[in-house]
């Protein structure tokens, strides 16, 4: 009983981390293959968790960001400081379209991945429809070079 009371903590750990912005799969993947889970589990688990968070940041984060300026000049100035990044980064999107946003969440650096990817879907008022399946495909791509990165062709093969 203590191996899968374990176990599912570890298992419940890496999905969450998944979810957590800037950490996303680039850190709960390592986390969970370190905490002892398999490595197929720990990709599952991760991409799983990292996709969580994609639509309600695409059908919401507009309205919170409009709720956000309204409170202090402090939150004005980072819901700001967010849209200028997101701005920034949508260029390759529009110009790319599907496969723009399937390379910057599918690029594992900082400052992109599947909440970047959704926060500059949203600001581009892209259809869930339409860019859901790209921040799809881009956290699969980012969970296997994430993990050939970390633990070679190999163990992931």
């Amino acid at each position: 009983m203590a191996f899968w009371s374990t176990t599912l903590r570890k298992m419940i750990l890496t999905f969450l981390m998944a979810m957590v912005p800037v950490v996303e799969l680039r850190g709960a993947i390592p986390f969970g293959v370190r905490s002892d889970l398999n490595i197929w589990l720990a990709i599952m688990l991760s991409v799983i968790g990292n996709l969580v968070p994609v639509p309600f940041i695409i059908l919401f984060v507009r309205k919170i960001f409009a709720w956000l300026r309204t409170k202090s000049k402090w939150l004005e100035k980072l819901v700001s400081k967010l849209e200028a990044r997101a701005e920034k980064k949508a260029e390759a999107v529009h110009r790319y379209e599907f496969w723009g946003l399937v390379i910057l969440v599918a690029i594992p650096l900082p400052g992109t991945g599947a909440w970047t990817g959704a926060l500059v879907a949203a600001m581009m008022k892209l259809r869930m429809k339409k860019s859901f399946p790209a921040i799809a495909v881009g956290v699969v791509i980012a969970a296997v070079l994430v993990s050939i990165i970390t633990y070679g062709a190999d163990k992931v093969f």
